[in-house]
């Protein structure tokens, strides 16, 4: 993973991550310009407390319930300095120290099948977030929840997204989308050959379909950007 990393960084390509664990990042985290915390683990302390450390921005998504409140509480917790127990890159269990992360945010993935993408969630989700005292930009997960677990549906979620962005929404600072090079998704069996490019997780655009969707997403925060001039 390191070496995958490392190569990426030598062509100048920025690289994300999703944080599971606790004692991987310290090997590859500086290597990585933006970590997420999933919705299972948004929850988790030590997550938080990890968050609170990394040098690089982090999202946090809300629960697989949809609720928005367990990452606005996350966010807030990793804003602040922290102590905790993990391991040095030497492998030694030590105490670690944290001045706090205030690079963090929110993510709308969805929750128990129901979407949480469009204009009146976003505007939700972004009250919230000045209620709590902090800044009202996220990042929409067309994927999960939002896409209904439906891969292809995650090009629906994409063109609202930027169909809001062209319409003036100031809030939306990124997406994710779950894509690969081929279409859907593959198990691994014995004696099978693996389709290369092809996801042996969770089923994703091809990118035959990510390209213009990135193309479509540009224009529209070229077209955001012409109605703030």
């Amino acid at each position: 993973a390191r070496q995958l990393l490392l190569d990426l960084a030598e062509k100048g390509l920025p690289a994300a991550t999703e944080y599971l664990d606790l004692i991987s990042p310290q090997y590859i985290s500086d290597l990585v310009s933006w970590g997420a915390i999933g919705a299972r683990t948004t929850e988790s302390q030590g997550h938080r407390e990890l968050a609170s450390g990394l040098s690089c921005p982090v999202g946090f998504k809300n629960g697989t319930d949809g609720n928005m409140q367990i990452a606005i509480d996350a966010i807030r917790s990793a804003s602040r300095a922290h102590h905790f127990m993990s391991v040095t890159k030497a492998g030694h269990s030590a105490i670690f120290s944290t001045t706090g992360n205030e690079d963090c945010h929110l993510i709308l993935r969805g929750g128990n099948g129901h979407p949480n993408y469009d204009r009146e969630h976003v505007q939700q989700a972004s009250a919230q977030l000045q209620a709590a005292g902090l800044p009202p930009g996220l990042m929409v997960d067309c994927s999960h929840a939002n896409s209904r677990k439906q891969h292809q549906q995650q090009v629906e979620v994409a063109r609202d997204i930027a169909g809001q962005l062209r319409a003036g929404e100031a809030n939306i600072m990124g997406v994710m989308m779950e894509s690969h090079l081929v279409a859907g998704r593959q198990n691994i069996e014995a004696g099978k050959v693996l389709t290369y490019g092809q996801s042996i997780t969770d089923a994703c655009l091809g990118w035959e379909d990510t390209e213009p969707l990135l193309g479509e997403l540009a224009e529209a925060v070229r077209a955001r950007r012409e109605l703030k001039n």
